[in-house]
């Protein structure tokens, strides 16, 4: 009896799809990194560490609710609860002081990261007017990459009837790279559109 309950359980909402840019990462992008920067193991291999996406809402005494929408909207947008970033120090020039909440930032990692990769490549980055590719020079030094985003409106996650103000934000490509020659040249083959260097 018990075995014709297992079999008879409806497997489709279960089933858990690996994400196609994960697959892709371990049959192509691995591969080709290894011979073309001659790494000996494949923990040299430069990977996708984690995303950071963070969102700064300036001082919300005056407007809440601009707090609010925006852990809404970074909800929609990243697919994971974000958490309310606060003031580290106290800045008078801007009004804010020590402990007051002054954004919201998400991590992602896993699937869920590779997941918003794929979508923010090929779907969102395209949306965006008059696009000609991403900066070639927004790397840190230690192989991570940076971007910025004018407004939310360019996800398809964002309903126009609940927008009511533009919020931009950074998003931050942690990668294990140990120079930003190795990280540009994964992020490229992992579809990120960066454009060629100059000189």
């Amino acid at each position: 009896m018990a075995k014709k309950d297992k079999t008879s359980a409806p497997a489709g909402p279960t089933v858990n799809i690996q994400p196609r840019l994960k697959e892709k990462y371990s049959k192509e992008v691995a591969p080709k990194l290894k011979e073309q920067f001659g790494y000996k193991s494949v923990m040299q291999i430069p990977k996708l560490e984690k995303i950071v996406i963070n969102m700064g809402t300036g001082t919300t005494d005056k407007e809440p609710k601009h707090l609010d929408n925006s852990l809404r909207d970074l909800t929609l947008i990243a697919g994971q609860k974000p958490i309310t970033t606060v003031a580290k120090t106290a800045i008078s020039n801007f009004k804010v002081r020590e402990g007051m909440k002054i954004g919201c930032k998400v991590t992602l990692r896993g699937d869920r990261m590779y997941h918003f990769f794929d979508k923010l490549a090929t779907v969102v980055l395209p949306r965006i007017r008059d696009f000609q590719g991403l900066n070639p020079n927004s790397f840190d030094g230690r192989g991570n990459y940076a971007i910025g985003l004018k407004e939310q409106l360019i996800f398809p996650e964002i309903p126009y009837d609940t927008f009511d103000r533009i919020r931009g934000m950074d998003v931050v490509f942690v990668t294990t790279a140990k120079t930003d020659d190795e990280a540009r040249v994964f992020l490229k083959a992992m579809g990120l559109p960066i454009r060629e260097k100059q000189g």
